[in-house]
């Protein structure tokens, strides 16, 4: 199917899943590892333009989760497919770890002319963002001489050995792999609605208990100042909840690590690229800069591609200390290149205005569901917060979860994230037509669900 403006809302023609998409799930099971954590409902994706996807049945959904907020730039956006086909007309792949072509340089200038981190920077580049995570926790051991860390709970930052002892937003993420690899210990994030904390009222007051913990409870005891190589915090919890840091947190986050020589690691892996409705979510944190950076997801338009950012005085290290066969590949680079010129031509500020948009329409919904406990998040990064009632804002996971179900069965494409909130994080080509359909689709789910 080729996309037309006669294409408005989704076209769901078969049972789902279908007859063919029955066959791959099955042929999936037979052959691929159980570990990947699909949801309860199953699309199997065969073809995307824009912000439609066409599973093997050809039905047609609206997607509102950019392949968890990869797809920036929409689905097979046609200035990344001619980036793409034209870099793998001249250079496919050449290992920039030992060798050097143009374009590990020019990605690394453009991204050190837009990101939040002051002076100079170096780039080491990387094919995920986990690995991406990776690359920064090596750099601030190396750079620091420290080996302990400060993550937080209902954070998600990767699987790999290293990142997922910072990882802490579910069980199943470290259930059966033992003891950390790192010496990282979690705090609760400042989440005024599920703070630990007594007294939490506001965002003030959560983002207070947090930090008192830190300075008056870990640096008392277990987790010497002196012996903390970073902190590591995403601006806006992804798995954890589409949780945005209050404003004054990560100021007093920079604050400890200027005070004590720690590195504020920021990964936003899920949040950057414009998601935001600025380039970096950061840029929301006025006078806020991170030390080192973590990209990945939307910087590629799809590909994969994943950037460990830092200050050049930082990235100091020797030569053989970090590397990848295929991180910087020129193919990648190419998409995100593109992505960015896109991004800054025009889809960021598009992030921004629907955004908004799509936020004040879930809010009208609130008002009619009781079932949702909060909307929240930043520009095209939005969380749904369902609970048994406003009253009591006990969770309710189960509701959550049927509502994600309807929707798909009704063609709309959302992920749930943390415990019983639903994401947001549409390609940021999104029209207001297209919310206008969404939140139709959202409602109608929501009535059927309750």
């Amino acid at each position: 199917m080729i996309p037309t403006i006669e294409l408005q809302k989704p076209i769901i023609k078969t049972q789902l899943p279908g007859p063919k998409a029955k066959e791959i799930i099955a042929a999936d099971a037979q052959y691929v590892t159980p570990s990947y954590p699909r949801p309860d409902y199953k699309l199997v994706a065969e073809k995307g333009y824009g912000v439609w996807i066409e599973d093997v049945d050809g039905n047609v959904f609206l997607d509102c989760n950019a392949g968890v907020a990869v797809c920036s730039t929409g689905h097979c956006h046609p200035e990344i497919v001619e980036a793409i086909t034209k870099q793998t007309a001249s250079l496919i792949h050449m290992c920039g770890t030992d060798y050097y072509y143009r374009h590990m340089p020019a990605l690394g200038k453009k991204l050190d002319e837009i990101v939040p981190i002051e002076g100079a920077t170096k780039t080491h580049f990387a094919n995920s963002g986990a690995e991406a995570v990776e690359t920064a926790l090596k750099l601030a051991m190396y750079h620091t001489r420290r080996q302990k860390f400060i993550s937080f709970f209902g954070s998600f930052h990767g699987r790999t050995l290293g990142a997922l002892s910072l990882t802490s937003s579910k069980k199943a993420q470290r259930l059966g792999f033992m003891r950390q690899a790192l010496d990282v210990v979690h705090v609760p994030y400042p989440n005024k609605i599920r703070s630990p904390f007594a007294n939490v009222t506001d965002e003030e007051s959560a983002s207070k208990a947090t930090i008192d913990w830190i300075e008056n409870r870990l640096f008392q005891t277990t987790t010497p100042p002196e012996e903390v190589a970073g902190i590591v915090v995403e601006v806006v919890q992804g798995e954890g909840g589409y949780v945005p840091a209050p404003k004054g947190f990560l100021k007093e986050l920079r604050r400890i690590c200027d005070e004590h020589g720690i590195m504020l690691i920021v990964d936003e892996v899920q949040s950057g690229m414009g998601r935001t409705g600025k380039m970096f979510a950061l840029e929301h944190y006025e006078g806020v800069k991170a030390d080192i950076m973590c990209l990945a997801k939307g910087i590629g338009s799809g590909l994969p591609i994943g950037v460990c950012v830092a200050k050049a005085d930082i990235m100091d290290w020797h030569k053989g200390a970090h590397a990848s066969t295929f991180g910087g590949n020129p193919v990648c680079i190419a998409s995100a290149l593109k992505t960015i010129e896109l991004l800054e031509n025009g889809l960021t500020e598009n992030a921004a205005i629907v955004g908004a948009y799509l936020q004040n329409g879930l809010r009208e919904l609130m008002k009619k569901h009781d079932q949702i406990g909060d909307v929240r998040g930043l520009g095209l990064m939005v969380g749904v917060e369902f609970v048994e009632s406003r009253e009591t804002m006990k969770a309710a996971p189960e509701l959550r979860d049927k509502i994600e179900m309807t929707c798909f069965e009704r063609g709309l494409i959302i992920l749930g994230c943390g415990a019983n909130t639903i994401r947001w994080s549409p390609p940021l080509i999104l029209t207001k037509k297209n919310v206008d359909v969404a939140l139709e689709i959202f409602d109608q789910a929501i009535a059927a669900s309750i």
